[in-house]
């Protein structure tokens, strides 16, 4: 892990060597893409890596001031490299002094141990992402406007915030690829963590690329609010077991934001751009209104919306079963054992038709006895 001193330092550029000094190693490329600002050959490079590029500038009438409005390129490659070279910095960071020493304190297994580093990770990125994107959608009036997903689309110019934090998602998302490595991340779950960066990357470059990145927003923000509230109940729940409220009103908001996730997708793509004025398809204009890339980014959607409900479902069903089995086995530990019963003796001093070991001797002993 970045930042960690080790008493033993292993062989230089072995395995164990970049996964210990990984951060150190990043944070000296991103200070050289930095000092490229301070000669004036470098410069124009070192920018295209660190400030947000196309920019264009619009006069909406003549008495108000110029608008500087974002377009996207081939540059933002260069400016999502610079910013994934961040994430994997403040990932080591948030490891190294926030969430490592908290294990510390918990003495987690491997398993939890593991789970517990990727819930700390994300929820960190989700309560961020949530804030700044309503920030983003209070400025827009969403709530008052919805049909601001569709009008005047393409939707070809973006202010700086939008166009920023669609930056930021995509690097962070593509830094979380080298995490698997860097923070050895076991086998058995890097398939599960495989679908959903992907899935993410995919659905995020998409939206900004078909230039659909109000909708896009707008889907991210209370997807976000849930994912935040799941792994915030894990967090919890590792801290003390007891603590599973959370997970009900996960389960709530997850259904909710399935059902609102599916209802914008259809209004937008079935409803919203079949009627705009602007249709077909044009790589100048940045156009992509037509049947087919409609219909596709819309079946992505539904299909990723029935995979998550999938999961949603079969971990439902597990924790469920698991309840079962634990209150099956309270209520065996708790049932009292079955107790002997008592013998209580009958006429002739026999007890339950078993005579008493002083009755044993024959009529004639006890005649003999008598006399």
């Amino acid at each position: 892990m970045g930042f960690r001193k080790k008493n033993k330092s292993p062989p230089v550029l072995s395995h164990e060597f970049v996964i210990q000094n990984h951060a150190d190693m990043v944070s000296c490329l991103a200070m050289i893409i930095l000092l490229g600002l301070m000669f004036e050959v470098t410069a124009k490079f070192a920018i295209m890596f660190i400030t947000v590029q196309y920019n264009v500038t619009q006069v909406l009438d003549e008495k108000s001031d110029p608008v500087n409005l974002y377009q996207y390129g081939p540059k933002d490659v260069a400016t999502v490299f610079f910013y994934l070279l961040i994430g994997v910095i403040l990932h080591a960071l948030i490891q190294e002094y926030i969430l490592d020493k908290m294990n510390r304190r918990l003495h987690l297994s491997k398993t939890k141990h593991s789970k517990f580093n990727e819930s700390g990770q994300l929820a960190a990125f989700y309560l961020f992402s949530f804030i700044w994107g309503c920030s983003i959608l209070t400025a827009e009036d969403f709530a008052t406007n919805p049909t601001f997903l569709w009008e005047g689309y393409p939707h070809t110019h973006m202010v700086f915030q939008v166009k920023f934090f669609y930056i930021c998602q995509i690097a962070y998302w593509l830094h979380a690829l080298p995490e698997l490595y860097f923070q050895k991340v076991r086998k058995e779950d890097i398939p599960r963590q495989l679908y959903y960066i992907c899935l993410y990357v995919v659905h995020i470059t998409g939206a900004y690329v078909l230039n659909l990145h109000r909708l896009g927003l707008v889907l991210l923000v209370p997807h976000y609010l849930v994912e935040l509230l799941f792994h915030a109940s894990r967090l919890f729940y590792f801290s003390d077991e007891n603590k599973q409220k959370g997970f009900t009103l996960w389960a709530l908001l997850f259904v909710i934001a399935r059902l609102l996730t599916l209802t914008l997708s259809v209004l937008t793509f079935g409803f919203g751009l079949p009627r705009t004025e602007n249709q077909g398809f044009s790589l100048a204009e940045g156009n992509f209104n037509v049947l087919t890339i409609r219909m596709t980014c819309l079946a992505a959607i539904c299909l990723t919306q029935a995979w998550m409900m999938w999961k949603f479902i079969n971990f439902q069903l597990k924790k469920w079963r698991e309840h079962s089995q634990n209150q099956a086995s309270k209520k065996k530990a708790v049932s009292p054992k079955s107790k002997p019963q008592k013998r209580e003796p009958t006429r002739g001093g026999a007890a339950n038709g078993v005579l008493k070991s002083e009755d044993k001797t024959s009529p004639r002993a006890r005649k003999a006895k008598a006399s």
